[in-house]
């Protein structure tokens, strides 16, 4: 069986998808985009502050999961110029502790949803 997981403190889905699924203990987060749940705004001043959107976005798709980021075991990123990874994965650093960090790959793509710089999506265990 699968549950699915919304939260109004997250974007709402752009498409036929939901903001996660939860089936047994695994939780599926969408790919999240720097979009202000609140104002429906992007966020795009740099990559930094969009990045930390998109932590902000999972934190909250987490949450409603009753999950944190010590749930999670495996991310996927994927950012549309690989110049700006030293600074994405600086951002991204500060949710997780080094030691129990989950497994993730980076990957740059020709383009993402709305020509926004970086999407993240995650699994989660609880």
């Amino acid at each position: 069986m699968k549950k699915i997981i919304t939260t109004t403190n997250a974007p709402a889905p752009i498409g036929p998808y939901n903001q996660a699924v939860l089936s047994g203990n695994t939780l599926y987060t969408s790919g999240q985009i720097a979009f202000n749940p609140k104002t429906g705004v992007l966020i795009l001043d740099d990559i930094k502050t969009e990045t930390a959107q998109v932590m902000k976005n999972l934190k909250a798709v987490l949450e409603a999961a009753g999950m944190t980021f010590e749930h999670v075991i495996k991310t996927s990123i994927f950012i549309s110029n690989m110049d700006d990874f030293t600074q994405i994965n600086e951002v991204y650093g500060n949710y997780f502790n080094d030691v129990t960090a989950p497994a993730r790959e980076t990957v740059q793509v020709a383009r993402l949803p709305k020509d926004v710089n970086v999407e993240i999506s995650m699994i989660a265990i609880k």
